[in-house]
């Protein structure tokens, strides 16, 4: 039976010639639209997450502290939600971080009356400290500490970053919507012509007692095979574009991102487009269905 119902889903997809090449095509265009914008949208996230990681905040004190003041300062920062880790660094220890970042120019400042830089709290941040809601309120509550002048850093770019990512999924998720919508109704189409050209073998087969499941199931069969085939060239124009520019595009990203190499779609997302693929064909072939119901 079940090959019986194949076989008839293959010849009507035969008999829709044109149209179902057309409806095959835009299921294609759709889901690599969508994939594509997933694709960039994954490594926009993954650069996101990458520097959150790298995030500190720097805590500028007044006047430096004592080594056991220093040291009660720290813990009451770590006390704090959303702080990983605290470093204290001294006047000294900046001074001395300035020389190196100089190089050979470090004589000018060793030529300084005095040590301008303050001591200062290299703050590492948590995971829920690195959400702009955590981050807000961190740099809130250290901004109010006694012996705190001035907060720097924080992870505005970052924020911006993910709105980017955010604003790349919407947009992809539109382009593929309307993309996605002219291919059920291609399918539809494509589907109501095998329906037509049928009509009388339909006929035929109702009277002689087969099951409106037999009658019907290939039509269905037919739209989900357009769109399982659009949804593996999807991938395999994904698995292209990403083989020929992903090697060029990696020197950029390295440098605008940090990323070594850029990643593809991960095997759920992956599936994930073909059961999309397979289930706009099927609908399509649903829509079909119940038009020509009586």
């Amino acid at each position: 039976m079940l090959g019986f119902l194949f076989g008839e889903a293959l010849r009507d997809l035969r008999r829709a010639g044109r149209v179902a090449v057309a409806a095959i095509l835009l299921i294609t265009l759709s889901l690599a639209a969508l994939g594509g914008f997933w694709l960039v949208s994954a490594n926009v996230g993954q650069a996101a997450a990458h520097w959150r990681d790298r995030v500190r905040i720097i805590v500028y004190l007044k006047r430096e502290p004592s080594a056991d003041d220093a040291h009660a300062l720290v813990e009451r920062v770590l006390a704090m939600p959303g702080v990983g880790a605290v470093r204290y660094v001294s006047k000294a220890e900046a001074l001395g971080t300035l020389k190196q970042v100089l190089g050979k120019d470090a004589s000018v400042a060793e030529q300084l009356p005095a040590n301008p830089l303050p001591a200062s709290l290299e703050v590492t941040l948590t995971a829920e400290g690195t959400t702009p809601e955590g981050a807000r309120g961190l740099i809130a509550r250290l901004s109010g500490l006694s012996e705190a002048d001035e907060v720097g850093g924080g992870i505005d770019w970052i924020e911006r970053l993910a709105r980017g990512q955010r604003l790349l999924e919407v947009i992809g998720l539109g382009v593929g919507a309307v993309l996605a919508m002219a291919a059920i109704l291609t399918v539809t189409t494509a589907t109501t012509l095998v329906l037509h050209a049928r009509r009388q073998e339909l006929e035929i087969m109702r009277l002689v007692g087969a099951p409106e499941l037999v009658v019907r199931l290939p039509l269905l069969l037919q739209g989900m095979l357009q769109g399982l085939v659009g949804a593996v060239m999807a991938i395999w124009v994904l698995i292209v574009l990403y083989t020929i520019a992903g090697p060029r595009l990696e020197p950029l990203v390295s440098q605008t991102l940090g990323l070594e190499r850029l990643t593809f779609l991960r095997p759920q997302t992956v599936v994930a487009l073909m059961f999309a693929g397979t289930m706009l064909g099927g609908f399509g072939g649903w829509l079909a269905r119940g038009r020509t119901e009586r």
